[in-house]
């Protein structure tokens, strides 16, 4: 079983798509790994990767939050509602940017490591 078949049987998704993420992560220079070799490796430290690094490699320039670009022209109340959630948009998506980048990879791995601990005693 290959690696990203694996890891797609753990999180209950396709193959092809963990092999995207990690083409993404590759292409963002977060992780190493040879074309044909299912053993990537961080390419960096830990914790000189931040989740902006990693949600800005999978995601691109996609905001969290998105507006409604099937609005019906003629509907007063849906585009205005659009342009009245626009600003809002844009400080919620800074203000998550830069608490994202303050957030690094060891920091994840840390808390995931603290919260196993308890599920020893399970």
């Amino acid at each position: 079983m290959s690696r990203s078949t694996a890891i797609a049987a753990s999180i209950q998704t396709n193959p092809a798509f963990v092999r995207q993420i990690m083409m993404k992560l590759r292409k963002a220079k977060l992780i190493s790994s040879v074309t044909g070799h299912a053993k990537p490796i961080l390419a960096k430290l830990p914790e000189r990767i931040t989740l902006l690094d990693i949600y800005k490699a999978v995601e691109g320039d996609k905001p969290l939050l998105h507006l409604d670009t099937h609005t019906n022209p003629e509907c007063g109340v849906g585009v205005n509602i659009q342009f009245a959630l626009h600003d809002y948009y844009q400080e919620i998506q800074e203000a998550a940017e830069k608490r994202m980048k303050e957030i690094n990879l060891q920091d994840i791995i840390d808390s995931y490591y603290q919260k196993a601990k308890g599920f020893d005693k399970i």
